[in-house]
């Protein structure tokens, strides 16, 4: 069964997960993990692009994730910067736009640096756009959004009357990118984790076993296939049946 190009989600989101249980399969250090799983991001966003999704979201690090070993929390907050300065001719000619969203001010210095230089640096790219949450949690994000659309009430500036589902989407994170159309869960864990849970109303959801640094285009392919034989009837009914 081939891919239908005209069934190309346009916004994809994965969840991450599982660098640590590939490394202790290997014996290897939690952070061989990270290492290999953060190698796999530009990947599968050129995999991405290929088959013509234009949008593509990364959760890498939630707002729970201070919770980790302190060790494994500086690692993961110095790899990126190491990364970029290594590898930063290969990003930047990737032709990807590259975006944060997440909360910043508990973002290092060093890498909220080099964040904002990524970000001024590819802006103006089109091929696709890659985001990467770091310090996110969407129970964090509605919250500022409450209060945001809270503080215009009490300035006068808004009625609650006037308050909508768009009025609230357009203080999310992502009020400039479009809805979410598959959400891709790796290493076999079913939930959402304080993910995306606004964006995730009519998403379709795709859990695999594999790890995520072993996810590889093949088994994206897998994930589109199995988007394109749903039936996204969003809360309608299937006129065929």
């Amino acid at each position: 069964m081939n891919i239908d190009p005209n069934k190309i989600p346009n916004h994809v989101a994965m969840i991450l997960d599982g660098n640590g249980r590939w490394a202790k399969k290997r014996f290897l250090p939690r952070t061989f993990g990270h290492r290999k799983g953060a190698f796999n991001i530009v990947d599968i966003a050129k995999a991405c692009s290929e088959y013509g999704i234009k949008y593509l979201t990364m959760f890498c690090f939630s707002t729970e994730n201070w919770n980790r070993p302190e060790s494994e929390v500086t690692y993961i907050m110095n790899a990126p910067i190491r990364y970029y300065k290594r590898y930063k001719e290969k990003i930047l000619n990737s032709q990807m736009k590259i975006c944060f969203i997440g909360r910043r001010d508990r973002i290092p210095s060093a890498l909220l640096e080099i964040m904002e230089e990524i970000e001024a640096a590819t802006k103006d790219y089109t091929k696709i756009t890659l985001t990467l949450c770091i310090d996110y949690g969407s129970y964090d994000e509605i919250t500022t959004a409450t209060k945001e659309i809270a503080s215009l009430v009490l300035e006068g500036k808004l009625k609650i009357e006037d308050i909508t589902k768009e009025t609230l989407e357009n203080h999310l994170f992502t009020r400039d990118y479009p809805k979410l159309d598959l959400l891709i869960r790796t290493s076999g864990e079913v939930r959402i984790s304080n993910y995306l849970l606004w964006q995730l109303g009519y998403a379709e959801l795709y859990f695999t076993d594999t790890l995520w640094p072993d996810f590889d285009k093949k088994e994206l392919e897998k994930a589109l296939l199995n988007y394109q034989s749903r039936n996204r009837r969003f809360g309608g009914l299937d006129e065929n049946k």
